[in-house]
């Protein structure tokens, strides 16, 4: 039976998920892992390596192999994505009870009616663009994007006057947080995933650490805004219809701000998320 809405919480380990039926926990880069004694690693969720999937791909396009596994395997009218420690959330979140406030079917069903976008708050750099914070903070950054503009450019040249214009704006969605509708959701995948299977042909990861490995999964959040910037301007998606939610994540801030202030004054480029 088709279900409303499904949202896809994109996990590496074990974590506490939402009781709410229409989160489905998804155990991202689940090829390849095993536990202490050599068997499959399993947390009790499902693998995004059964069925068609990228999963092998997770080291790098993080969760990213989840949203793959959901375009392929989920039937609902409503498709989204969060991840074990970022939720969108139903109302104003306090300490200790953190996944109280997690967003829930009762509460987003009646805002199906008005909208066919859901975002996270818009996250604001102020100083920088999006172009130069990732050219600033990642290693290979400005590379990855100057890539992708050229990719665009071969295959989806009808995007380029997006992307630049995203590339320009000192804010974005990020975090690859969103819920779509379904038809929104196979053009975004369709689109994405064309996109980043040549950029990580086209990047060599030679002498890459873990961490810059993943930046198919980074560049993906930048790309969310593209396509939908996109849409906006074809009007299939009227801004009126996009809803911005809050979300909660768990970030160490003071970590975040010194590694920003760095990157920005002194050209070191981050190595570990926050």
């Amino acid at each position: 039976m088709r279900s409303r809405i499904k949202i896809i919480v994109a996990t590496h380990k074990k974590y506490e998920m939402p009781k709410d039926p229409m989160y489905f926990p998804l155990h991202v880069g689940a090829e390849g892992k095993l536990d202490k004694n050599g068997n499959a690693l399993d947390f009790g969720y499902q693998k995004d390596n059964e069925g068609e999937n990228i999963s092998a791909k997770n080291f790098c396009f993080g969760s990213q192999t989840g949203l793959y596994w959901g375009w392929k395997h989920i039937d609902a009218d409503y498709i989204g994505l969060v991840h074990y420690r970022r939720h969108f959330l139903g109302k104003k979140m306090s300490r200790g009870n953190e996944m109280d406030c997690i967003l829930t079917e009762k509460q987003l069903l009646p805002m199906l009616d008005t909208y066919m976008v859901f975002v996270p708050q818009k996250r604001r750099y102020f100083i920088e663009s999006i172009y130069s914070h990732y050219s600033h903070t990642m290693n290979g950054g400005k590379e990855q994007l100057d890539t992708v503009r050229g990719i665009l450019n071969e295959r989806h040249p009808e995007y380029l006057n997006a992307f630049d214009m995203v590339m320009k704006r000192t804010w974005a969605y990020m975090f690859n947080l969103m819920i779509l509708r379904k038809d929104l959701m196979d053009s975004y995948c369709a689109w994405l995933f064309d996109v980043l299977f040549e950029l990580e042909r086209r990047i060599d990861t030679t002498g890459m650490s873990a961490f810059d490995k993943r930046f198919c999964g980074r560049v993906s959040e930048r790309l969310f805004n593209v396509w939908l910037q996109r849409q906006i301007e074809l009007g299939i998606v009227d801004e009126k219809k996009i809803k911005e939610l809050p979300y909660m994540e768990e970030v160490k801030w003071s970590t975040k701000v010194k590694s920003f202030v760095e990157a920005k004054l002194f050209h070191k480029k981050y190595g570990a998320s926050f």
